[in-house]
């Protein structure tokens, strides 16, 4: 198995060593890299001896790897979609199955670096954050969304305690003026909380992270691409998933929960039924960056990977209730969103 230093590539993915360990790959087999990016972990695989179908459903990803495709020919087929269609992407492809899906989730470096995408506090560009480039942005949820809405989306995507304060101040400046840029919404936030000086992270650091998790729809997303995995791979393929956030892993840990492990009953009450399970992990719980590439790089530090086979178990129904995800409002419906 190659390493991560033997990887001929400008990016570098995280936990590249512990995702191939975790795929254990063999020449000739067809992987789905449902998040493609910068095409790390994608350029890794294909090192390998392995074909990929590779996703993204960002246009500029697309059109960054289309070099990596000359370079690699027929075995890596690049396909812009969203990831939580990779099963219906992989049949039109001609793939009934597949041995393995890997996913990456969160926004990539290369979109935060880019101003003009607005996924950034610290670079001033339009306030956008859509990954597809298309549909409803960052600036129509928070100059139309309610204050209710917004507290909400704030408090739970983002984490953040203050989310009533920061939402009562944006209805108050939107009536003012419409946010249209990145830093207007920072220093907006920044107000409100303050900060101090020795704090390294920025106090608009959670209310951005959750209006992109919001607009991205990001924790459906991950949701629905667990459930076609479980579809399109093949008995004995292996599920990979690296997450940076703790809504994103305890979306993964609970499926697996749900699709790895029969009830533990307890010592005062008897085994619950065994499940046919369409998943087994050889390990439970999740695996970290090493502390070197964490020091090495800050993106690992929050690092999850979490993985698990295929049984031969026919796929479960599509339910979400398994992953409990929140009860927000209707993405769709934003710019009918009353002022």
């Amino acid at each position: 198995m190659n390493s991560m230093s033997d990887v001929n590539s400008p990016h570098i993915p995280v936990m590249l060593d512990e995702v191939l360990h975790a795929l254990a790959p063999e020449a000739g087999q067809t992987i789905i890299d449902a998040t493609f990016g910068a095409g790390g972990y994608t350029r890794a695989m294909l090192i390998e001896g392995l074909d990929v179908l590779a996703i993204d459903r960002d246009p500029n990803a697309i059109a960054a790897g289309q070099s990596m495709v000359q370079a690699f020919g027929e075995r890596l087929m690049l396909e812009q979609g969203r990831f939580s269609a990779l099963d219906a992407i992989a049949k039109g492809q001609g793939f009934e199955s597949v041995d393995g899906v890997v996913a990456d989730i969160g926004v990539s470096s290369m979109q935060i670096d880019q101003a003009e995408r607005g996924f950034s506090f610290q670079k001033d560009g339009p306030l956008d954050m859509r990954m597809e480039q298309a549909g409803v942005s960052a600036a129509d949820v928070v100059n139309f969304a309610a204050r209710s809405d917004l507290t909400r989306i704030i408090g739970i995507l983002g984490d953040e305690r203050q989310a009533s304060r920061i939402s009562a101040e944006i209805v108050e400046q939107r009536e003012k003026k419409p946010f249209e840029t990145t830093l207007v919404l920072a220093s907006l936030v920044e107000k409100v909380l303050g900060r101090k000086h020795d704090q390294r992270t920025h106090p608009a650091t959670r209310t951005f992270q959750a209006l992109r998790i919001f607009v991205n729809r990001e924790l459906d997303e991950l949701a629905d691409a667990l459930l076609a995995a479980e579809r399109i791979l093949k008995p004995g393929g292996r599920l990979v998933v690296v997450t940076f956030h703790s809504l994103e892993d305890r979306l993964v840990k609970r499926f697996l929960q749900d699709r790895a492990e029969n009830s533990g009953g307890s010592r005062h009450l008897p085994m619950g039924p065994e499940k046919d399970l369409t998943f087994k992990q050889h390990k439970r719980g999740a695996v970290l960056a090493s502390k070197a590439e964490a020091e090495r790089n800050p993106r690992a530090r929050s690092a999850k990977l979490r993985w698990a086979i295929r049984t031969d178990v026919a796929p479960k129904a599509a339910d979400r209730s398994v992953f409990g995800l929140p009860n927000l409002a209707d993405l769709e419906s934003v710019k009918g969103w009353s002022k």
